[in-house]
């Protein structure tokens, strides 16, 4: 019996010291790089600077891209992303302004659509944190290029090298096995028809603001390529720090009647929620929450056509 225990205490010894090695391993390597390989129909888009595009891009713009990239004076230069959860460590959103040495002024269209599609810089580096737009619509990922390039304020070339990443160890360890970058969809993608209610409200909700990511059960497992197989598909509960450090878990938003929107808001009531984080007893939304002001009635009511369909799950955030 004494050598059994024995030798299950080796055994267990030599596990533990294997995996210390393994952690030690990727907290030294950090989170890896990738080759660039570009689609040649991704490679070679070069974005006509509309008018149209423009607006539209902005219109994406002022909900995507600015309460994370927005600095004081309003201008895209990247910013500490302070409602990342602390398990993930310390990250800072990029540059996105037309500064040719800090910013992306020297970036190929190409370049940054499949960033905006997989995560993965122009020089490898893999954005892990930032959100991915694999199933954007390829008109509304060529507006947002138009944006960037055109003579708005917020994307003008602006001064600012940013941070350098902070990246936990839990964070090393999640992007060297399960939070990979994203295959690029190369077939065209194209906006659904608006009098398809459901359909128009799903586009915007996985596809465009990617509504799931923070409204599903697990950042880590949030899955850009097909949302409904994201962990607690829109169920909520991730804890989220407010702009104090208070922890503020995120909305379930399925319609389950006892732990979800479902009783809790009608259709106008969301609406406001949305777009201006008015809650129905005339309250303010908390942040991470964020104000959508540029999304129409008629795309917010899309979205909650879109939710009625999303499979009921219980879960009473209000008790994490």
């Amino acid at each position: 019996m004494k050598k059994i225990v024995t030798l299950l205490l080796k055994v267990v010894a030599v596990l533990l010291a294997v995996v210390g090695l393994v952690l030690l391993f990727v907290n030294f390597r950090g989170v890896p790089s990738y080759e660039v390989n570009i689609p040649e129909n991704i490679k070679n888009v070069k974005v006509e600077v509309t008018p149209q595009r423009v607006a539209r891009g902005e219109k994406i713009a002022l909900v995507m891209c600015n309460a994370c990239h927005a600095n004081q004076d309003n201008r895209l230069v990247g910013k500490h992303i302070d409602d990342l959860p602390a398990e993930f460590g310390k990250a800072y959103s990029l540059n996105i302004t037309q500064d040719a040495e800090d910013g992306i002024g020297s970036w190929t269209d190409g370049e940054i659509m499949y960033f905006l599609k997989t995560g993965i810089k122009r020089n490898g580096q893999y954005a892990p944190i930032m959100p991915k737009f694999p199933r954007m619509a390829d008109e509304d990922l060529k507006s947002i290029i138009a944006y960037l390039h055109s003579d708005r304020f917020p994307v003008q070339a602006t001064k600012g090298e940013g941070h350098e990443q902070e990246p936990s160890l839990l964070l090393k360890v999640l992007t060297n096995t399960v939070m990979k970058p994203i295959e690029p969809i190369t077939k065209p993608i194209l906006v659904p028809d608006s009098t398809d209610k459901v359909a128009f409200g799903k586009y915007i909700a996985n596809d465009l603001i990617a509504c799931y990511a923070c409204h599903s059960g697990d950042l880590a497992k949030a899955d850009p390529l097909h949302p409904e197989k994201s962990f607690g598909f829109y169920g909520g509960g991730i804890k989220m720090p407010d702009l104090e450090g208070k922890i503020v878990p995120t909305a379930n938003l399925t319609f389950d009647e006892e732990t979800g929107i479902a009783k809790k808001y009608n259709e106008e009531q969301f609406v406001h929620a949305v777009r201006f984080c008015k809650k129905p007893d005339g309250g303010i939304l908390r942040y991470p929450m964020q104000p959508h002001i540029t999304l129409t009635d008629y795309e917010v009511k899309a979205i909650f056509a879109y939710l009625k369909t999303v499979p009921k799950i219980k879960n009473n955030v209000n008790a994490l």
